[in-house]
């Protein structure tokens, strides 16, 4: 089993988000990068095998402040030896397909061969609109949803992600689609040196470009799927060879995704995929769960549930939700002691061969100093019995 860091990074605690426009702080916001470093420095020197980011815009609220995953890698990167760093993810709609096969190239570059690519469909429309806004008609998506806004966010991402493969992988590129054309149109071009050195010119015409540099890494880094929940999604990823992230489901949800995963890739049932879960580490399971009503509970309540994302613990023949201790029993938030944590793996591995954990770390809500030691018990004490 793999285990790697999950960051939507947080810029305060609980108290100081509650005093509102905590995003706006720069205090906050460089004492975030502290201690992202020093966890990630913690985690490179145990083993982990990467930390990822999300892509946000506009949280003035202080959730998710990480408007760019690519700067935050190379960040940490070049505080690091060994562990890869990536994006979970990249929201490819709102995003110039060539500018992000181009920042993932270079990263791989910079870090020697360490990035991750992982990119997402986008759901929050306050930013998605705004920085789709050129992109004819894209909006940001919200899970579960099947409409014509969906449709278009799914179009423009399937879209997006072919032209950054074909970028990475060809030569010279050209495209004819949806969304973008490369080259845009009959571009004049009659430069003496691409004649000379280079190609992709007829008669002073522009008929193709070369995206440079490679990655480093080839064909291309590995790719990732995260908060994969619909099978519309899974089916996508089965099909690219791309690793499915799935956030908290039930069974009745899960086992269709995974049943789906393995007979599109041909793989054997949960190769491929990995899961999220919320994971804190304390002495006792009453100092764990104190943590995390502050954090997990406090930002899911928040952030994420009027978004949609907590219908995938919803029963769907009652509409109840499991209680947040039956949700630590049945390990879909790793929470606790040790033996606790360890239970509830154990709980996740009766139901699927888990490959690998996502940890859901809440910097800032969970007190740097609790973090570290969660961080460093979780590797050391709670890993071991299922290596």
């Amino acid at each position: 089993m793999k285990a790697s860091l999950f960051y939507l990074p947080s810029i305060g605690s609980r108290a100081e988000i509650e005093q509102g426009m905590a995003g706006m702080r720069p205090d906050l916001y460089q004492r975030m990068l502290k201690e992202l470093s020093e966890q990630i420095k913690l985690a490179d020197q145990l083993g982990y095998d990467s930390v990822s980011f999300t892509e946000h815009h506009f949280h003035i609220e202080g959730f998710e402040v990480s408007q760019n995953p690519v700067l935050l890698d190379l960040y940490f990167a070049m505080q690091t030896k060994r562990i890869r760093v990536g994006q979970l993810g990249i929201v490819l709609p709102a995003s110039n397909p060539i500018r992000v096969a181009e920042d993932i190239a270079m990263l791989d570059h910079m870090t020697g061969g360490r990035a991750v690519a992982g990119f997402a469909r986008g759901y929050q429309r306050r930013w998605v609109d705004v920085m789709a806004q050129q992109t004819h008609g894209v909006s940001g998506a919200l899970p579960h949803q099947h409409d014509a806004i969906d449709a278009t966010n799914r179009a423009a991402f399937e879209e997006n992600f072919q032209i950054i493969k074909k970028a990475w992988t060809e030569e010279m590129l050209t495209f004819d689609g949806q969304f973008w054309k490369i080259p845009a149109g009959e571009t004049p071009w009659t430069l003496d040196t691409t004649a000379l050195y280079g190609k992709g010119v007829e008669n002073g015409i522009l008929r193709s470009v070369g995206v440079v540099p490679k990655p480093l890494q080839k064909p291309y880094p590995d790719l990732f799927l995260p908060f994969a929940s619909s099978e519309n999604s899974i089916r996508w990823a089965a099909r690219e060879g791309v690793t499915a992230i799935l956030p908290s489901m039930l069974p009745v949800y899960e086992n269709q995704l995974y049943d789906v995963y393995a007979e599109v890739s041909g793989k054997p049932r949960t190769h491929g995929t990995g899961l999220l879960r919320d994971v804190i580490v304390a002495d006792t399971d009453a100092e764990a769960m104190a943590l995390w009503r502050d954090s997990g509970q406090f930002s899911g309540r928040a952030w994420f549930e009027p978004f949609g994302f907590r219908r995938g613990m919803q029963d769907p023949k009652t509409g109840t939700y499991l209680t947040p201790e039956e949700v630590v029993q049945q390990g879909y938030a790793l929470v606790g002691s040790v033996d606790t944590v360890i239970r509830g793996i154990e709980a996740n591995m009766k139901r699927q061969d888990v490959q690998w954990i996502f940890c859901y770390t809440y910097n800032g809500l969970v007190p740097h100093p609790v973090l570290m030691k969660s961080i460093e018990r979780f590797w050391t004490e709670v890993m071991p019995r299922f290596v």
